[in-house]
């Protein structure tokens, strides 16, 4: 599913707009990512948590070259998922 898809989706689930469900959305997208540039978490209960973590540096070989290289410290997003979510999504056998 792509932006444009999910739009579509929330409009019909909601009863929104189309131009509503998107100014949710990007308002969503906004309001998430400054709360991780901050350092913050989101935590929306029964879908997941949203938290930046610290990667260290560490040293990885070029698959190409096989030569070591130095990778560096950066911060990632990290997502946790729900209680909900986990078992909605869950494969029944």
């Amino acid at each position: 599913m792509n932006k444009a898809e999910l739009i579509n989706a929330i409009a019909s689930e909601s009863g929104l707009t189309k131009v509503d469900s998107k100014k949710a959305l990007d308002g969503l997208i906004v309001s998430i990512s400054k709360e991780l540039k901050k350092g913050g978490k989101v935590a929306l209960v029964g879908f997941g948590t949203y938290s930046v973590t610290q990667k260290s540096a560490r040293t990885g070989i070029n698959p190409r070259t096989k030569q070591q290289i130095k990778i560096a410290a950066k911060k990632v997003v990290k997502f946790k998922p729900g209680a909900d979510l986990a078992k909605a999504v869950e494969s029944k056998k």
